[in-house]
């Protein structure tokens, strides 16, 4: 007799949770587009949201800890002058954020450190190459400052941002919509979904397709599709029965999936999220009210189902938190950020454990916010892999980001060590006049003080 063996997996028991009502954000008016991107992103320090504006488009850019009920007047990123589509955080700079619109262009902001604390109009880079909507925005993983954008009028360009200007277009590919683009680990493949039912591996400057597959599913709805660990490709989509699917690819083998699982018969496109450090896929339906998540390993087959996070409230959009901004002390893997009609609230996905010491198996280094390589060397044709970091101590930033110039429309980003910051500027010198000023002078008083004292 044999019997059957549940398949040992420290994430078997993983679940999700959403935070107590005055941790949620209130009385946001998310956007009522029907466009199916994230519609939020999320970094250690923000959580913006794109929201409705009458008159253009806008976004919301809350600290995190700017919890609770958000004023009506609360001041937000509306320099659009059409719907906001997309928006995405820059990995390397967590007050920088990008936002793609219907009004064909891409802004790149500057959030001051606290939050806005009045309406920001001016971008500090202003992107225009795409004639369409630009629907599709993605920062590269390891290059400083090179975003790719995507646009109905089925073109991927990648763009320099500390130069303002456009590198790569890719504008003969695809002959129709694009659904998806995404990078893989390192940033040198693309991967694509279109509307013309083929997936595609770009090499991002060349704009050569690498691999393609016809038919990834059979509907005709859209597909989804991410980078998973190994280089492997994992797709949402739909069957010919409008089932929605989750299948597993090897680009080298594009023939047959290396697994395809059916999983219900609901109508919204299934947001694929990869946490490249446990090997968890998590999947997120536009307009569903729950968030289905797998473990992709090297096993067949290879996507093995761990269990759904369900809530009663439908979900608008979703963002992701970087590994960066998680609790480690609190064994926490993974968090969302749900959008409500009206508010957005953050679910927290754990792995119970009894020890209160740091749990090395489930934190593994991640990517940290420090590039790899610069803007110029990327497009040049060097590749590097992303910078780990360790989250042994609840991450704390070694680096401080000092500020955000476009010099000669030149871009930068300068990083001083906090510990060991020049000594010689001004401000420094004023200070230490003034303190000895301040030590000259009490030196006095006690002078004077003791001198009385010896006469009474």
């Amino acid at each position: 007799m044999s019997r059957k063996v549940v398949r040992t997996s420290k994430f078997r028991h993983v679940f999700g949770q959403a935070v107590k009502a005055d941790q949620c954000y209130d009385d946001i008016r998310i956007s009522t587009m029907t466009w199916d991107s994230n519609f939020c992103s999320v970094n250690p320090k923000f959580v913006s949201m794109i929201v409705d504006a009458s008159g253009g488009g806008a976004f919301m850019v809350l600290p995190l800890n700017k919890t609770g009920r958000i004023d009506m007047s609360y001041p937000t990123v509306c320099g659009h002058t059409g719907p906001v589509l997309d928006i995405e955080f820059c990995p390397h700079n967590d007050n920088i954020i990008a936002s793609g619109s219907e009004d064909c262009s891409v802004m790149i902001w500057e959030i001051p450190d606290g939050g806005l604390t009045s309406p920001l109009t001016e971008p500090v880079v202003k992107l225009e190459g795409h004639c369409k909507r630009v629907g599709i925005l993605s920062w590269h993983p390891t290059a400083h400052n090179v975003l790719l954008s995507a646009g109905s009028d089925n073109v991927i360009i990648l763009w320099n941002v500390a130069r303002g200007e456009e590198v790569v277009r890719i504008d003969s590919v695809h002959p129709d919509l694009i659904y998806s683009a995404c990078w893989n680990r390192d940033g040198s493949r693309i991967l694509t979904s279109c509307k013309d039912k083929k997936l595609r591996v770009l090499d991002p400057r060349k704009g050569t397709v690498l691999f393609e597959k016809d038919k990834p599913h059979e509907g005709s709805r859209p597909v989804r599709a991410v980078f998973v660990s190994g280089g492997q490709i994992l797709s949402t989509g739909f069957s010919r029965m409008s089932e929605r699917q989750v299948a597993l690819w090897d680009p080298n083998n594009f023939g047959e999936p290396l697994t395809l699982q059916e999983l219900d018969t609901s109508s919204g496109v299934l947001l694929p999220f990869f946490d490249p450090d446990t090997g968890i896929i998590y999947l997120c339906g536009k307009g569903d009210s729950s968030i289905r998540y797998f473990e992709v390993t090297d096993e067949a087959p290879y996507v093995h189902y761990l269990s759904m996070f369900s809530s009663k409230e439908s979900q608008k959009g979703m963002g992701y938190m970087p590994k960066r901004g998680l609790e480690v002390n609190k064994c926490e893997i993974a968090r969302f950020y749900k959008l409500h009609e009206r508010k957005c609230e953050p679910i927290v996905m754990t792995v119970p454990r009894k020890s209160d010491l740091f749990q090395e198996d489930l934190y593994p280094d991640t990517i940290g916010p420090e590039p790899s390589v610069d803007a110029d060397e990327w497009f040049n044709g060097k590749e590097a892999p992303p910078v780990l970091i360790s989250l042994k101590d609840g991450f704390v930033a070694t680096t401080k980001t000092k500020e955000f110039k476009v010099h000669k429309s030149l871009l930068k980003t300068t990083t001083a060590s906090a510990g060991s910051q020049p000594d010689d500027s001004g401000e420094v010198q004023s200070l230490r006049k003034e303190v000895k000023d301040l030590k000259a002078a009490l030196e006095e008083l006690t002078k004077r003080v003791k001198e009385l004292e010896t006469k009474n």
